[in-house]
């Protein structure tokens, strides 16, 4: 009987006492034990940064693909199921290639600890080196400088994505300490895409490019990126482009697609496939809006939204998108991790919001509990009840206000479990 790739995941969660412990010592020793798959893949484009890392991504998978090329795809965490993490040449794994490289990556680590991100990135890595493809994107799965994808000596091309404040356990305190971990994955020689950035953290981000002889391309100073009159508008040195304002909702997504056609341009794609990463791009759980699905049909009337943003920047991001909106009643069904800087996330929504339900996470050792995250979200200023489950949240809301716009949102593991139980 073949043993599926569920079980084999779950026996890779024992091998070492904690989730999160960076360091690069325990890759290199399984990668050399595998032959070195890092040093076979096809051209890799390395993104980093707080927010926005995925949906960047997915608009230069986009740009990409529309050329015709052959894209290998890394990026964590999955929602619903674990192969979402792992594209190769375009499609996600398939359950037999997943279980093999999983099974070979056990065997060559033998009884040796390992993280369950290290030992399942390097089965990614393994299926990369094996899979012909013309590109490999990947994305970081925390900080950069330690992260178990920075073994790549030299990629084509480096992207960092807004830096804030986030992961302060293992990323430093202040913002110049976390972009100095963001800035780990430049290499030397090799070009780096810097989006948006606080001042602080843009010099440290420059100081490290400068250091290793990195040409830098800077929002602001190498390119420029701007809504106007319902167009995206993107500038450099070669010239301007007139493009859709992007696919994915929200104003922060202007950002990302500038990154993304950054990215391109500097790869050397025409308009055509700047266009397509804008407006092809596929990003689930970055307020997305449900369609369809058993939550959908219980509350047929209610506009259903979905949004895994969990700190600050993102709660302004939503909120910024939630601003922009035909005016609606808005409630929010939040759910968030003990981990995070809650009232930080709800403040910047209060002006939007209704009211909040919260909800505990299920499933999740980490989740706080639905009682504190609504004492955070009256702190923050916003009207909050709790809720025993997402369904009976949204149950309770529609019984009121049967044409509510509703936001699920505070935590991608929410937002998992959401579209597994939505279908």
């Amino acid at each position: 009987m073949t043993v599926s790739s569920d079980v084999i995941l779950d026996r890779m969660m024992t091998l070492h006492p904690k989730v999160i412990d960076l360091t690069l010592a325990r890759v290199d020793r399984l990668l050399a034990a595998l032959g070195h798959p890092e040093q076979r893949l096809p051209p890799v484009i390395h993104i980093a940064g707080t927010n926005g890392k995925g949906s960047t991504q997915a608009m230069i998978r986009a740009g990409l693909e529309a050329a015709g090329d052959r894209v290998h795809a890394y990026t964590s965490p999955h929602l619903a199921r674990f192969h979402e993490r792992i594209r190769l040449a375009g499609d996600l794994i398939s359950e037999p290639m997943l279980t093999a490289l999983l099974d070979e990556c056990v065997i060559a680590n033998g009884p040796d600890e390992i993280t369950f991100f290290e030992i399942t990135t390097c089965a990614a890595f393994l299926g990369f080196a094996r899979v012909p493809a013309d590109w490999t994107l990947l994305e970081v799965g925390l900080g950069g400088r330690l992260d178990a994808t920075n073994v790549v000596d030299t990629p084509r091309l480096t992207i960092i994505t807004p830096v804030s404040i986030d992961h302060q356990q293992y990323l430093g305190e202040t913002l110049p300490e976390i972009a100095g971990e963001k800035a780990g994955i430049i290499k030397r020689g090799v070009p780096v895409v810097v989006g948006p950035q606080d001042p602080a953290g843009l010099a440290v981000i420059e100081a490290r490019a400068a250091r290793l002889g990195a040409p830098v391309l800077a929002f602001g100073q190498h390119w420029q990126v701007s809504e106007d009159r319902g167009r995206l508008v993107y500038q450099d040195e070669n010239g301007l482009l007139d493009l859709p304002l992007p696919n994915l909702p929200g104003p922060h997504q202007i950002q990302n697609a500038g990154a993304a056609i950054a990215a391109l341009r500097a790869l050397g794609r025409d308009e055509a496939a700047c266009e397509a990463a804008v407006t092809r791009a596929v990003w689930p759980a970055r307020m997305q809006r449900l369609r369809q699905g058993p939550l959908v049909d219980s509350a047929p009337k209610v506009e259903l939204w979905l949004d895994g943003g969990h700190n600050p920047a993102g709660g302004e991001a939503v909120a910024a998108t939630l601003a922009r909106m035909p005016r609606r009643e808005t409630h929010l069904i939040c759910g968030m991790l003990n981990t995070k800087d809650v009232t930080g996330y709800m403040t910047p929504l209060a002006p939007q919001v209704t009211r909040l339900h919260a909800v505990s996470i299920p499933g999740e050792k980490n989740t706080l509990p639905a009682e504190v995250t609504c004492d955070a979200a009256r702190a923050a200023g916003i009207d909050a009840v709790s809720a025993p489950s997402v369904a009976m949240a949204l149950a309770t809301i529609a019984a009121k206000s049967p044409e509510a716009r509703v936001l699920i949102c505070g935590s991608l593991y929410l937002a998992g479990s959401v579209l597994r139980e939505n279908g």
